[in-house]
């Protein structure tokens, strides 16, 4: 059933109103949960509104509030919901995760223009639900099901439900309550009464299993048992014929790659949820193969970086491709391991977790990141160009939920022995603001990270406070040293080197100082990347990046030092310099290296895994590594001809016609080539290939800077193509000319007539790799 537009209108207006209302007098702290958790937090979640994180992280927080969501434009998230169906089947679930999102953020700035926002977008939202309950975008014959284009149904509710869920919690909005309890009722009275709920979701029934997160906190803010029964339920139909057998799976010892059909971010999404029945119900059969995923991701599976699949899933041990084609590292599956990693240390209180955050937050998820704030990746690659593009994916609602995280990752309320306890998780300039006995305590953070490894505590209240702060000793420092002065505070080293600072009285004078390892360090390639090593500081890692480099070494030919030490370059970006080796291995020569986070910002070529101290640059390298690259025509692919990956291609098309399409490599010193290979690129129904009627691709050079093109031969095993129509090309297929006699060169290129396709008004032609070799 829909509604008409002027009723839509009215309700909306109607709900609007009451959602300003009532805001007015909501508080900012969490609505309490009905139900009590049965397996409590070792280290509690504290309301963002607590915390304020500056510092290096705190700057790309804020930039996520203020660049990215406030500006979003929700108007084509909400439009599948109000005429179905949406723009493609997933467009649903952007509105739920931007609330989830905006709702940390403005509970943590306060702004009062992003909270206008989003009680506009959840009144328009709730505006939408049909009386049954369905809040999706699909027509009513084709809903809950695997059907062709409409196959994310209960994937799209669940993010509503966590988004409407979250925006409840902090503003104690009934109307979002009242439609989340409307939804999972209309869940829990389809299945499995009239089908399975692996019939409803793609990714062998993980994406639709996943919405157990929103059920189990439903149940604890309702006390409804009927939510937890439906919790159960989604649990046991991993077990049917065909179903991903999540849980037994993981309980029986296997890795997640052997799980379901390894789909990463679905199966993180589904353990997330693991840990929330676990903490609901206190059964830790449902924690404990969670805990087993998880270190079977870090020992195995698990970018230097902080992130983890190629392609969206998880792979064989330590096969972790570093190029642009593998699709690295999706910014959904950051995410969600942040999400996992954050759970798991509010359920233990665990160092480890809050190492991989940290790991997590610095180097992937910013990564992910435009450092303005105001775009993100989809995947983002060790290795070659960011691909920013402004588009509504999935990956571009996710990442500002990773980053919104940041916040409430930052402080932790634990216990320690009989005394409340702060567990402080970041070494960032920052301030938490607790309640104790009904009087505020302040924990304040001065830092110099991450330019220097030091910073001060200093614990203010109205009166003496009694009180333990924890303070977390991060892997990638090698000491934590703290010291008090000001009140009888003592001083306990946990054995996991964590620090705990205990005062009956902390007095407003108190100061506690927190010294740290802040420095590079080496990081072998192993397993992943034999022969090469990774630059790191602190828990940054670092990357070599072209653009901060101009007329230096090509980042694919970089060669690091043995005892390679940087020294850290002033101003307000991160940057250092130390010594590097380019194809000759000769003498070191300065480099400029940055962090991966900012790396490729400007759209250069950059990477993190380069050539280990003492390793020489391949026998089977291509002369033309470190070429300058350029085409006839600019097209609408960014990717690159000598980068070593022949699936990451470039094209011609601009939709206009042309008679020559070349690609060209010009050498910065002349070369002896006795063979050349040219890799194809992409075919498309409308062109990407060379029309081989008037004539095979040719190969040409120049023997002098800027001289004429001479050719030298042609492609003779390039297939016996038309403009209209191609063999069966595969990407990245090689083509070769084997000279009669060396060449010496300054530049080589392919050159040839392009096609057209199915579409005679234009043509274009593709290249996924140029190479050339001596021999």
């Amino acid at each position: 059933m829909s509604m008409k537009p002027a009723t839509r209108s009215l309700l909306s207006g109607l709900m609007v109103l009451w959602l300003a209302t009532s805001a007015r007098s909501a508080p900012i702290e969490p609505v309490p949960f009905r139900v009590p958790a049965k397996l409590a937090d070792v280290a509690q979640v504290v309301s963002p509104a607590r915390i304020q994180l500056d510092g290096w992280l705190g700057a790309r927080v804020k930039a996520n509030a203020t660049k990215r969501l406030l500006n979003v434009d929700v108007e084509p998230l909400l439009a599948g919901y109000r005429k179905k169906p949406g723009s493609h089947p997933w467009i649903g679930e952007h509105i739920g995760k931007w609330l989830h999102a905006a709702t940390l953020a403005w509970v943590n700035n306060g702004d009062p223009a992003l909270k206008d926002k989003l009680d506009k977008v959840v009144a328009e939202l709730v505006a939408c639900q049909e009386p049954d309950g369905y809040l999706g975008t699909y027509v009513p014959e084709k809903r809950f099901g695997l059907y062709q284009e409409a196959d994310w149904d209960v994937w799209s509710h669940k993010y509503n439900l966590i988004g409407l869920l979250t925006y409840h919690q902090y503003t104690g909005s009934q109307p979002a309550l009242d439609a989340c309890r409307r939804m999972a009722n209309l869940l829990a009275s389809t299945f499995p009464a009239k089908r399975s709920i692996l019939a409803a979701g793609t990714q062998v029934g993980m994406a639709s299993t996943s919405v157990l997160e929103p059920i189990v906190l439903l149940y604890r803010f309702t006390g409804e048992a009927r939510y937890l029964d439906f919790a159960r339920y989604i649990v046991k139909s991993w077990d049917e014929p065909n179903g991903p057998k999540v849980l037994a799976s993981l309980a029986a010892g296997k890795g997640v790659n052997e799980t379901g059909n390894g789909k990463a971010y679905e199966m993180l999404s589904n353990l997330v949820g693991l840990c929330e029945l676990a903490r609901a119900t206190g059964d830790r059969s449902y924690l404990d193969p969670v805990i087993h995923a998880w270190e079977d991701v870090v020992a195995n599976r698990l970018y230097l970086t902080g992130s983890a699949s190629d392609g969206e899933h998880f792979h064989a041990d330590h096969v972790l491709p570093n190029r642009v084609s593998a699709h690295v590292g999706e910014t959904c599956v950051t995410t969600t391991w942040i999400q996992l990693s954050l759970q798991l240390l509010r359920l233990t209180g665990e160092n480890r977790y809050g190492d991989e955050l940290d790991r997590a937050f610095y180097n992937h998820l910013t990564a992910a990141q435009h450092p303005d704030g105001d775009d993100w990746c989809y995947y983002t690659a060790l290795e070659g160009r960011k691909p920013y593009d402004a588009g509504i994916t999935c990956c571009h609602s996710s990442g500002p939920r990773g980053m919104a995280l940041a916040v409430q990752s930052a402080y932790l309320e634990t216990r320690w022995e009989d005394y409340d306890a702060v567990l402080v998780n970041t070494l960032e300039t920052s301030r938490a603001t607790l309640t104790r006995d009904g009087q505020e305590i302040v924990v304040e953070q001065k830092s110099g990270f991450p330019r220097e490894g030091r910073s001060t505590l200093a614990v203010r209240s109205a009166k003496p406070a009694r009180l333990a702060i924890r303070i977390r000793k991060p892997s990638w420092s090698s000491r934590l040293t703290v010291s008090s002065k000001g009140s009888s505070a003592s001083l306990n080293i946990l054995p996991d080197g964590s620090v705990v600072v205990v005062s009956d009285a902390w007095q407003p004078d108190t100061v506690t100082d927190i010294h740290f390892e802040l420095n590079s360090r080496l990081v072998p390639g192993g397993i992943s990347n034999p022969g090469r090593a990774a630059m790191t500081w602190g828990p940054f890692v670092l990357a070599y990046d072209e653009a901060r480099n101009p007329g230096g070494v090509p980042a694919r030919t970089v060669g690091l030092v043995e005892n390679e030490r940087l020294e850290l370059l002033p101003g307000p970006n991160l940057a250092f310099r130390g010594p590097a080796v380019g194809r000759d291995s000769g003498d070191p020569r300065p480099a400029v290296f940055v962090p991966f986070a900012d790396a490729g910002s400007t759209g250069e070529v950059y990477r993190v895994w380069l050539r280990a101290p003492g390793v020489a640059l391949a026998k089977n390298e291509s002369l033309l590594a470190d070429a300058e690259e350029s085409a006839s025509r600019d097209g609408n692919v960014g990717g690159a001809i000598n980068d070593g990956d022949p699936e990451n291609f470039v094209v011609t098309f601009n939709g206009r016609k042309a008679t020559e399409d070349w690609y060209a490599l010009s050498l910065r010193e002349p070369a002896t080539i006795a063979r050349v290979v040219y890799r194809h690129g992409q075919s498309f129904h409308d062109g990407g290939w060379f029309d081989a009627s008037h004539g095979k691709p040719r190969v040409q050079v120049r023997r002098e800077k800027d001289g004429p093109w001479e050719t030298v031969g042609e492609l003779a095993d390039y297939p016996a193509a038309t403009s209209a129509k191609a063999p069966d090309l595969k990407p990245g297929q090689a083509f070769e000319l084997r000279m009669k006699e060396p060449v010496t060169a300054r530049a080589i290129r392919i050159i040839g007539t392009p096609a057209s396709g199915d579409n005679p008004d234009q043509a274009f032609s593709s290249c996924g790799e140029i190479e050339a070799f001596g021999k």
